[in-house]
């Protein structure tokens, strides 16, 4: 019999809403479906893929029914990994905490950002989505699912994992995978975690400095501040703001601000800097809140026609 695993969040939990709170639940092999308010995604598993669909039942519970039977090993794996990527782990405390140094989002309950299940597919992740237009860093997810991903029983892919991108070829990459100068890259960093030279427990540990973290992600190959920053949300540290010409329209189009971009870019660090820890996420729920304001609500988006265009410099 296949599987189906239950979570009980925090009563505050939403689906809809805390899936749908940042790009990445676009992205390949990542399924969410508006009708249905499911998502659905192949998890790369210890005895091979495993398609899971998610949704939330009428009590709050997330109930995520795999296409095959789990042994207790892969069923803990892969509860982990639900808990990691759907931000299900994240209490309510620190949701409020987050709301009482920011009370603009206290009502829509915000507080709560999607993820993937590994930190290695979140760095990979972020290293196509940088310099690019977003429509090409969705082919590229794509491609690399298709292409490296182990194929569920019932037919979809899971994202590859390290050990399997780190015996890729960059060429190979570059030609079937369309990541360009990123193939060298993503190999090495592939081989790198798979060869333990990533410590992600350390990394998301709460007792590591926010500093020690930003240093070593600066310090892996193609991870410029940018990225390091990105990244560090993606650990659940939102201490860093990841400022880029999105953050420039941002500061002109609704903050109001004008200058260079250098003095805008002063400018957003010290708008955000009453938020403290939890700077990012104001920052990030004020691009969302743009974003929604032209294409309607996250939850509503579908995936290969809103889900590809929502970037703001695609919203005129």
């Amino acid at each position: 019999m296949p599987t189906t695993l239950t979570i009980t969040p925090p009563g505050d939990y939403d689906l809809a809403r805390d899936v749908c709170s940042y790009g990445y639940f676009i992205l390949e092999p990542n399924h969410w479906d508006p009708e249905t308010r499911t998502l659905a995604r192949v998890l790369d598993l210890a005895q091979g893929a495993a398609a899971a669909l998610i949704d939330q039942t009428r009590s709050g519970r997330i109930r995520a029914r795999f296409d095959r039977p789990l042994d207790r090993a892969e069923q803990a794996e892969a509860r982990a990994m639900l808990n990691r990527m759907l931000a299900a782990d994240i209490e309510r405390a620190e949701v409020h905490d987050f709301h009482r140094a920011d009370p603009r989002w206290k009502k829509s309950g915000r507080g709560r950002l999607f993820r993937s299940p590994t930190l290695f597919e979140d760095i990979i992740k972020t290293v196509t989505s940088c310099n690019v237009a977003w429509p090409s860093t969705i082919v590229m997810n794509r491609r690399l699912c298709e292409v490296f991903g182990r194929r569920s029983p019932s037919g979809g892919f899971a994202f590859p994992t390290a050990a399997k991108l780190a015996r890729a070829k960059p060429a190979t990459l570059r030609a079937r995978c369309r990541v360009g100068y990123r193939d060298a890259r993503i190999v090495e960093l592939a081989r790198l975690f798979h060869r333990g030279h990533i410590d992600a427990a350390w990394l998301e540990h709460p007792d590591t400095p926010d500093e020690d973290v930003f240093v070593f992600l600066k310090s892996l190959p193609g991870i410029g501040p940018y990225a390091a920053a990105n990244i560090m949300q993606l650990l659940g540290r939102f201490s860093r703001l990841p400022l880029d010409t999105e953050s420039l329209r941002h500061a002109r189009a609704v903050l109001g601000m004008d200058g260079t971009d250098a003095q805008l870019m002063k400018r957003l660090t010290a708008h955000y800097e009453p938020f403290g820890r939890h700077k990012f996420r104001s920052y990030w729920f004020e691009l969302w809140d743009f974003y929604e304001s032209k294409k309607g609500p996250a939850h509503t988006w579908e995936k290969h026609t809103t889900g590809t265009t929502f970037t703001a410099a695609q919203l005129k």
